[in-house]
Protein backbone atom coordinates (compact mmCIF):
# COMPACT_ATOMS: atom_id res chain seq x y z
CA UNK A 1 0.00 0.00 0.00
CA UNK A 2 1.49 3.41 -1.00
CA UNK A 3 1.89 6.17 1.47
CA UNK A 4 -0.80 8.27 -0.22
CA UNK A 5 -3.29 5.46 0.15
CA UNK A 6 -2.02 5.12 3.71
CA UNK A 7 -2.56 8.61 4.89
CA UNK A 8 -5.78 8.78 2.51
CA UNK A 9 -7.12 5.95 4.68
CA UNK A 10 -6.31 7.77 8.05
CA UNK A 11 -7.76 10.66 6.95
CA UNK A 12 -11.09 8.80 6.70
CA UNK A 13 -11.00 7.15 9.99
CA UNK A 14 -10.14 10.33 11.22
CA UNK A 15 -13.31 12.10 9.47
CA UNK A 16 -15.30 8.94 10.84
CA UNK A 17 -13.81 9.50 14.50
CA UNK A 18 -14.81 12.75 14.86
CA UNK A 19 -18.34 12.92 12.96
CA UNK A 20 -19.86 9.72 13.57
CA UNK A 21 -20.67 10.89 17.18
CA UNK A 22 -22.23 13.72 16.27
CA UNK A 23 -24.51 12.03 12.97
CA UNK A 24 -25.02 8.60 14.92
CA UNK A 25 -26.97 8.20 17.74
CA UNK A 26 -25.52 4.97 18.36
CA UNK A 27 -22.82 5.62 18.08
CA UNK A 28 -22.62 8.50 20.34
CA UNK A 29 -24.54 5.93 22.82
CA UNK A 30 -21.36 3.66 22.47
CA UNK A 31 -18.77 5.74 22.26
CA UNK A 32 -16.30 3.42 23.47
CA UNK A 33 -16.46 0.34 21.00
CA UNK A 34 -16.93 2.89 18.47
CA UNK A 35 -13.09 3.94 19.35
CA UNK A 36 -12.00 0.96 19.80
CA UNK A 37 -13.00 -0.32 16.66
CA UNK A 38 -11.85 2.90 14.68
CA UNK A 39 -8.15 2.67 16.71
CA UNK A 40 -7.63 -1.12 15.59
CA UNK A 41 -8.46 -0.23 11.71
CA UNK A 42 -5.82 2.75 12.26
CA UNK A 43 -3.26 1.28 13.78
CA UNK A 44 -3.61 -1.18 11.16
CA UNK A 45 -3.72 0.92 7.81
CA UNK A 46 -0.79 2.56 9.49
CA UNK A 47 1.60 -0.28 9.67
CA UNK A 48 1.65 -0.53 5.75
CA UNK A 49 3.21 3.52 6.42
CA UNK A 50 7.23 3.72 5.23
CA UNK A 51 8.71 6.51 7.90
CA UNK A 52 12.13 5.83 7.50
CA UNK A 53 13.60 5.36 11.55
CA UNK A 54 9.85 5.11 12.56
CA UNK A 55 8.19 1.85 13.63
CA UNK A 56 4.43 2.07 12.71
CA UNK A 57 1.72 -0.39 12.86
CA UNK A 58 1.01 -3.14 15.32
CA UNK A 59 3.97 -4.15 17.96
CA UNK A 60 3.73 -6.04 21.22
CA UNK A 61 4.81 -2.89 22.57
CA UNK A 62 1.45 -0.60 21.33
CA UNK A 63 -0.97 -3.95 22.54
CA UNK A 64 0.88 -3.86 26.05
CA UNK A 65 0.30 -0.23 26.27
CA UNK A 66 -3.19 -0.36 25.28
CA UNK A 67 -3.98 -3.26 28.60
CA UNK A 68 -2.23 -1.63 30.43
CA UNK A 69 -2.36 2.49 30.33
CA UNK A 70 -6.05 2.71 32.10
CA UNK A 71 -4.79 0.98 35.08
CA UNK A 72 -1.28 1.88 35.33
CA UNK A 73 -0.26 5.04 35.41
CA UNK A 74 1.77 5.63 38.61
CA UNK A 75 2.57 3.11 41.56
CA UNK A 76 1.97 4.11 44.92
CA UNK A 77 3.18 1.90 47.09
CA UNK A 78 4.23 -1.17 44.64
CA UNK A 79 0.48 -0.91 43.85
CA UNK A 80 -0.34 0.28 40.17
CA UNK A 81 -2.70 3.09 39.87
CA UNK A 82 -4.71 4.20 37.32
CA UNK A 83 -7.71 6.08 36.53
CA UNK A 84 -9.68 3.24 36.33
CA UNK A 85 -8.80 2.35 39.83
CA UNK A 86 -9.79 6.38 40.73
CA UNK A 87 -13.43 5.56 39.30
CA UNK A 88 -13.91 2.48 41.25
CA UNK A 89 -12.84 3.42 44.49
CA UNK A 90 -14.16 6.86 44.48
CA UNK A 91 -17.15 5.43 43.05
CA UNK A 92 -17.40 3.28 45.90
CA UNK A 93 -16.72 5.55 48.54
CA UNK A 94 -19.22 7.70 47.30
CA UNK A 95 -21.88 4.85 47.42
CA UNK A 96 -21.06 3.49 50.76
CA UNK A 97 -20.90 7.18 52.17
CA UNK A 98 -23.65 8.84 50.00
CA UNK A 99 -25.87 9.85 53.38
CA UNK A 100 -23.21 11.44 55.30
CA UNK A 101 -21.66 12.77 52.31
CA UNK A 102 -24.92 14.39 51.52
CA UNK A 103 -25.70 15.71 54.64
CA UNK A 104 -22.03 17.55 54.92
CA UNK A 105 -22.90 18.84 51.71
CA UNK A 106 -26.26 20.37 53.07
CA UNK A 107 -24.36 21.48 56.15
CA UNK A 108 -21.76 23.38 53.83
CA UNK A 109 -24.56 25.15 52.06
CA UNK A 110 -26.37 25.80 55.06
CA UNK A 111 -23.46 27.65 56.99
CA UNK A 112 -21.03 29.15 54.65
CA UNK A 113 -22.64 32.54 52.35
CA UNK A 114 -22.89 31.79 49.18
CA UNK A 115 -19.99 33.41 47.41
CA UNK A 116 -17.19 32.11 49.19
CA UNK A 117 -19.15 28.24 49.08
CA UNK A 118 -19.40 28.78 45.03
CA UNK A 119 -15.50 29.87 45.03
CA UNK A 120 -14.01 26.67 46.61
CA UNK A 121 -16.29 24.82 45.17
CA UNK A 122 -14.94 25.48 42.25
CA UNK A 123 -11.48 25.06 42.94
CA UNK A 124 -11.09 22.76 45.21
CA UNK A 125 -13.00 20.29 42.82
CA UNK A 126 -10.53 21.41 39.89
CA UNK A 127 -7.59 20.69 42.12
CA UNK A 128 -9.17 17.45 43.53
CA UNK A 129 -9.88 16.41 40.05
CA UNK A 130 -6.83 15.54 39.48
CA UNK A 131 -6.24 12.97 41.93
CA UNK A 132 -9.95 11.56 41.94
CA UNK A 133 -10.59 12.07 38.41
CA UNK A 134 -12.63 14.70 36.37
CA UNK A 135 -15.89 12.06 36.05
CA UNK A 136 -15.84 12.01 39.48
CA UNK A 137 -15.27 15.35 40.30
CA UNK A 138 -18.34 16.56 38.20
CA UNK A 139 -20.32 13.56 40.39
CA UNK A 140 -19.41 15.66 43.45
CA UNK A 141 -20.28 18.96 41.72
CA UNK A 142 -23.81 18.03 40.50
CA UNK A 143 -24.30 16.68 44.34
CA UNK A 144 -23.72 20.59 45.00
CA UNK A 145 -25.61 22.22 42.78
CA UNK A 146 -28.90 20.27 43.57
CA UNK A 147 -28.34 21.44 47.45
CA UNK A 148 -27.56 25.30 46.69
CA UNK A 149 -30.83 27.50 46.83
CA UNK A 150 -30.62 28.99 43.10
CA UNK A 151 -32.59 29.51 40.26
CA UNK A 152 -32.29 27.82 37.22
CA UNK A 153 -29.66 30.75 34.91
CA UNK A 154 -27.61 31.28 37.67
CA UNK A 155 -27.54 27.54 38.74
CA UNK A 156 -26.61 26.63 34.96
CA UNK A 157 -23.94 29.75 34.65
CA UNK A 158 -22.24 27.84 37.75
CA UNK A 159 -22.06 24.75 36.46
CA UNK A 160 -20.52 25.83 33.35
CA UNK A 161 -17.69 27.92 35.01
CA UNK A 162 -17.34 24.38 37.38
CA UNK A 163 -16.69 22.83 34.46
CA UNK A 164 -14.19 25.31 32.73
CA UNK A 165 -12.43 24.64 35.79
CA UNK A 166 -12.47 21.18 36.54
CA UNK A 167 -11.16 20.59 32.97
CA UNK A 168 -8.37 22.55 33.39
CA UNK A 169 -7.56 21.28 37.02
CA UNK A 170 -8.11 17.21 35.68
CA UNK A 171 -5.42 17.98 33.47
CA UNK A 172 -2.19 18.87 36.05
CA UNK A 173 -2.02 14.35 36.65
CA UNK A 174 -2.43 11.24 34.10
CA UNK A 175 -5.10 10.52 37.05
CA UNK A 176 -6.99 13.23 36.22
CA UNK A 177 -8.86 12.39 32.73
CA UNK A 178 -8.37 10.63 29.64
CA UNK A 179 -6.54 13.81 27.94
CA UNK A 180 -3.97 13.95 30.31
CA UNK A 181 -3.49 10.14 30.37
CA UNK A 182 -3.17 9.85 26.71
CA UNK A 183 -0.68 13.08 26.91
CA UNK A 184 1.36 11.47 29.29
CA UNK A 185 1.59 8.16 27.61
CA UNK A 186 2.32 9.46 24.29
CA UNK A 187 5.00 11.96 25.60
CA UNK A 188 6.43 9.25 27.92
CA UNK A 189 9.50 7.83 25.57
CA UNK A 190 12.45 10.09 23.99
CA UNK A 191 12.83 13.45 23.92
CA UNK A 192 10.63 14.06 26.89
CA UNK A 193 10.39 10.93 29.19
CA UNK A 194 7.05 12.28 30.27
CA UNK A 195 6.33 10.97 33.89
CA UNK A 196 3.75 11.17 37.05
CA UNK A 197 4.54 15.47 36.79
CA UNK A 198 5.53 15.95 33.43
CA UNK A 199 2.05 18.26 32.54
CA UNK A 200 1.90 20.04 36.20
CA UNK A 201 5.24 20.95 35.25
CA UNK A 202 4.32 22.44 32.10
CA UNK A 203 0.95 23.50 32.08
CA UNK A 204 0.60 24.33 36.06
CA UNK A 205 1.68 27.78 35.91
CA UNK A 206 -1.28 28.39 33.44
CA UNK A 207 -3.71 26.14 35.00
CA UNK A 208 -4.00 27.38 38.51
CA UNK A 209 -4.24 31.28 37.71
CA UNK A 210 -7.01 30.20 35.69
CA UNK A 211 -8.57 27.61 38.04
CA UNK A 212 -8.21 30.86 40.68
CA UNK A 213 -10.03 32.95 38.03
CA UNK A 214 -12.47 30.84 37.66
CA UNK A 215 -13.53 30.75 41.56
CA UNK A 216 -13.77 34.47 41.64
CA UNK A 217 -15.80 34.71 38.59
CA UNK A 218 -17.83 32.03 40.24
CA UNK A 219 -18.19 34.11 43.33
CA UNK A 220 -19.19 37.03 41.63
CA UNK A 221 -21.90 34.90 39.82
CA UNK A 222 -23.40 34.08 42.92
CA UNK A 223 -23.21 37.23 44.82
CA UNK A 224 -25.34 38.85 42.14
CA UNK A 225 -28.46 36.47 43.00
CA UNK A 226 -31.26 37.69 44.70
CA UNK A 227 -33.54 34.83 45.68
CA UNK A 228 -33.94 31.54 45.11
CA UNK A 229 -36.44 31.18 42.13
CA UNK A 230 -37.14 28.29 40.09
CA UNK A 231 -34.76 25.33 41.66
CA UNK A 232 -33.11 23.48 38.50
CA UNK A 233 -34.24 20.08 37.89
CA UNK A 234 -31.48 17.43 38.71
CA UNK A 235 -31.27 13.52 38.36
CA UNK A 236 -28.94 12.58 41.60
CA UNK A 237 -28.71 9.44 42.79
CA UNK A 238 -25.79 7.16 44.78
CA UNK A 239 -25.78 4.61 41.66
CA UNK A 240 -25.17 1.02 42.04
CA UNK A 241 -22.79 -1.25 42.19
CA UNK A 242 -23.16 -2.62 38.53
CA UNK A 243 -23.29 1.13 37.50
CA UNK A 244 -19.96 2.12 39.06
CA UNK A 245 -18.32 -1.21 37.36
CA UNK A 246 -19.94 -0.62 34.04
CA UNK A 247 -18.48 3.18 34.20
CA UNK A 248 -15.06 2.03 34.98
CA UNK A 249 -14.94 -0.26 32.03
CA UNK A 250 -16.05 2.28 30.15
CA UNK A 251 -13.48 4.07 31.11
CA UNK A 252 -11.23 1.40 30.02
CA UNK A 253 -11.96 1.02 27.04
CA UNK A 254 -12.21 4.08 25.96
CA UNK A 255 -8.54 5.45 27.05
CA UNK A 256 -7.41 1.48 25.62
CA UNK A 257 -9.09 3.10 22.36
CA UNK A 258 -7.17 6.29 22.79
CA UNK A 259 -4.09 4.72 23.15
CA UNK A 260 -4.90 2.85 19.54
CA UNK A 261 -6.08 5.57 17.73
CA UNK A 262 -2.70 8.01 19.06
CA UNK A 263 -0.62 4.99 17.76
CA UNK A 264 -2.80 4.77 14.55
CA UNK A 265 -2.56 8.51 13.73
CA UNK A 266 0.99 8.59 14.12
CA UNK A 267 1.84 8.76 10.30
CA UNK A 268 -0.39 11.91 9.69
CA UNK A 269 1.40 13.42 13.09
CA UNK A 270 4.52 13.31 11.86
CA UNK A 271 3.53 14.21 7.95
CA UNK A 272 1.27 17.09 8.90
CA UNK A 273 0.52 18.12 12.38
CA UNK A 274 4.42 18.79 12.82
CA UNK A 275 4.25 21.61 10.43
CA UNK A 276 1.77 23.64 12.13
CA UNK A 277 3.20 26.28 13.91
CA UNK A 278 2.24 26.63 17.91
CA UNK A 279 0.04 29.60 17.72
CA UNK A 280 -1.89 27.73 14.98
CA UNK A 281 -2.46 24.64 16.53
CA UNK A 282 -3.86 26.47 19.23
CA UNK A 283 -6.79 28.41 17.38
CA UNK A 284 -7.12 25.06 15.48
CA UNK A 285 -8.02 23.07 18.99
CA UNK A 286 -11.07 25.47 19.05
CA UNK A 287 -12.53 22.22 17.50
CA UNK A 288 -12.21 20.66 20.97
CA UNK A 289 -15.62 22.80 21.92
CA UNK A 290 -17.50 20.11 19.45
CA UNK A 291 -15.05 17.19 19.53
CA UNK A 292 -14.02 15.07 22.67
CA UNK A 293 -10.67 16.94 23.39
CA UNK A 294 -9.18 13.78 25.08
CA UNK A 295 -10.14 11.92 21.14
CA UNK A 296 -7.91 15.08 19.89
CA UNK A 297 -5.39 14.49 22.09
CA UNK A 298 -4.83 10.92 20.67
CA UNK A 299 -4.64 12.50 16.75
CA UNK A 300 -2.87 15.04 17.75
CA UNK A 301 0.23 14.75 20.39
CA UNK A 302 3.00 13.40 20.11
CA UNK A 303 7.37 12.91 21.16
CA UNK A 304 7.56 14.67 17.01
CA UNK A 305 6.37 18.04 18.28
CA UNK A 306 8.18 20.97 20.26
CA UNK A 307 7.22 22.11 23.66
CA UNK A 308 6.06 24.77 22.62
CA UNK A 309 3.79 23.03 20.14
CA UNK A 310 2.82 20.52 22.74
CA UNK A 311 1.96 23.50 25.33
CA UNK A 312 -0.19 25.36 22.86
CA UNK A 313 -2.01 22.53 21.94
CA UNK A 314 -3.08 20.78 25.36
CA UNK A 315 -4.19 24.43 26.26
CA UNK A 316 -6.62 24.67 23.35
CA UNK A 317 -7.81 21.76 23.85
CA UNK A 318 -8.29 22.16 27.60
CA UNK A 319 -9.86 25.63 27.68
CA UNK A 320 -11.56 25.54 24.70
CA UNK A 321 -13.30 21.96 26.04
CA UNK A 322 -15.50 23.95 28.53
CA UNK A 323 -17.00 25.52 25.94
CA UNK A 324 -19.88 23.53 24.86
CA UNK A 325 -21.57 20.20 26.26
CA UNK A 326 -19.38 17.62 23.76
CA UNK A 327 -16.41 18.99 24.52
CA UNK A 328 -15.18 17.53 27.99
CA UNK A 329 -16.42 14.75 30.16
CA UNK A 330 -17.51 16.92 33.16
CA UNK A 331 -19.81 19.02 31.05
CA UNK A 332 -21.45 16.06 29.33
CA UNK A 333 -22.12 14.66 32.99
CA UNK A 334 -23.27 17.77 34.45
CA UNK A 335 -25.56 18.83 31.49
CA UNK A 336 -27.02 15.36 31.29
CA UNK A 337 -27.83 15.03 35.25
CA UNK A 338 -28.63 19.05 35.51
CA UNK A 339 -30.62 18.67 32.52
CA UNK A 340 -28.92 21.54 30.95
CA UNK A 341 -29.69 21.99 27.19
CA UNK A 342 -26.95 22.54 24.32
CA UNK A 343 -28.22 26.19 23.97
CA UNK A 344 -28.58 27.44 27.86
CA UNK A 345 -24.44 25.89 27.86
CA UNK A 346 -23.42 27.99 24.68
CA UNK A 347 -25.09 30.90 25.81
CA UNK A 348 -22.62 30.79 29.12
CA UNK A 349 -19.84 28.78 27.56
CA UNK A 350 -18.85 30.00 24.23
CA UNK A 351 -18.20 33.80 25.18
CA UNK A 352 -16.53 32.85 27.87
CA UNK A 353 -14.74 30.33 26.64
CA UNK A 354 -13.51 32.68 23.44
CA UNK A 355 -12.34 35.30 26.40
CA UNK A 356 -10.24 32.41 28.29
CA UNK A 357 -8.77 31.67 24.74
CA UNK A 358 -7.73 34.98 23.84
CA UNK A 359 -6.55 35.66 27.41
CA UNK A 360 -4.51 32.53 27.31
CA UNK A 361 -3.11 33.11 23.64
CA UNK A 362 -1.60 36.81 24.75
CA UNK A 363 -0.22 34.94 27.85
CA UNK A 364 1.43 32.13 25.69
CA UNK A 365 2.73 33.78 22.73
CA UNK A 366 2.58 37.19 22.93
CA UNK A 367 6.47 37.57 24.94
CA UNK A 368 8.09 34.87 22.02
CA UNK A 369 6.21 37.99 19.93
CA UNK A 370 7.96 40.65 21.23
CA UNK A 371 11.50 38.63 20.65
Amino acid sequence: MSDILVTAGLVVILAIVLAGPFLVRRIEENLEAFLFACGIAAVTIAGFASIEGIPTGWSWGIVWEALTMPVFVVSILGIPVGIVQIVLVVGFLIYLGYRPLEQGIQRAVDTIPMGPLAFLLVVALALLSSVISAIIAAILLIEFLCALPLAKEPKTRLAVVACFAIGLGAALTPLGEPLSTIAVSKLSGPPYYAGFGFLAGLLGIYLLPGILAFGILAFFEVRKVKGTGEPLFCKVDRGTPRGILLRAARVYLFITALVLLGEGFKPLIIQYVVGIPADGLYWVNMVSAVLDNATLTAAEIGPYLSILQIKAALMGLLVSGGMLIPGNIPNIIAAGKLGITSREWGRVGVPLGFLAMAIYFVVLFFPSYLL
